[in-house]
């Protein structure tokens, strides 16, 4: 099951985060279709954040499509958005373990490393148009 983490200093709204973060757990096949996530009460006894944030992520994913709430039961995936792709994620988030654990013993910052990966990313974006 998914375990919710909020960061305040992100600047980015708390239902957001949980949207994100589910849609990132479908990406990487880490959830699939059937899987519950955790209930409201689950998620803010462990995150400690307003029910009605909770239910509003859940209710935006539910207008994605990606989850269905059955009243009593829970919230369950309802469809994946993993790529056939999934079997070359291991050597792929090994490889950037990797680069992570070089990036911070030459003394990057989190700050510094995210910049430096997403003006990366956004230049070879660029370049593959």
């Amino acid at each position: 099951m998914i375990e919710f983490h909020l960061d305040p200093r992100s600047g980015v709204a708390p239902y957001l985060q949980i949207v994100q973060q589910v849609r990132q757990a479908l990406l990487l096949g880490l959830l699939s279709e059937g899987d519950q996530l955790p209930t409201v009460k689950q998620v803010v006894a462990k995150v400690a954040i307003n029910p009605n944030t909770v239910l509003k992520a859940y209710r935006d994913l539910e207008r994605e499509g990606l989850v269905a709430a059955k009243p009593g039961v829970g919230t369950f995936v309802t469809r994946t958005l993993g790529q056939d792709s999934l079997t070359e994620h291991e050597p792929l988030r090994n490889d950037l373990a990797g680069w992570l654990k070089r990036a911070r013993a030459a003394g990057l910052t989190e700050a510094a490393i995210e910049a430096l990966f997403t003006s990366t990313f956004r230049a070879t974006a660029e370049e593959e148009r």
